[in-house]
């Protein structure tokens, strides 16, 4: 098993040979190119992490919801200043994990 780039789009197909066209461009087969030992090393080790900090951002979304329904629906001070909190919390961390998968991709470490 291999890891190949679209040369259009960077698509990344794993597979024993490039398919007959991308998935996301449509690219022929001729556009792909078979990633070095070290480039196919950093995606296949930053797979697990990258996924990790999607779920997490999608979860922090979810709580952001309710957070804002707490504030909406105007419940005690303590119960807003908690909504308040977990809105700044949560809205600082899914923009540090944007900024870390950003880093991944400018790195290679995405695919």
């Amino acid at each position: 098993m291999a890891l190949f780039r679209c040369g259009v789009c960077g698509y990344i197909h794993d597979g024993d040979d490039a398919p007959d066209k991308c998935p996301k461009c449509g690219a022929p087969k001729e556009q792909f190119r078979k990633l070095d030992a070290e480039a196919e090393k950093k995606i296949l080790k930053s797979r697990k992490t990258n996924e990790m900090h999607i779920a997490i951002s999608g979860l922090y979304a979810k709580i952001q919801k309710w957070a804002k329904t707490i504030k909406e629906e105007n419940l005690d001070p303590p119960c807003v200043a908690i909504a308040d909190r977990v809105l700044k919390d949560t809205t600082e961390t899914i923009q540090m994990i944007k900024a870390e998968l950003e880093g991944h991709m400018k790195k290679g470490k995405w695919g």
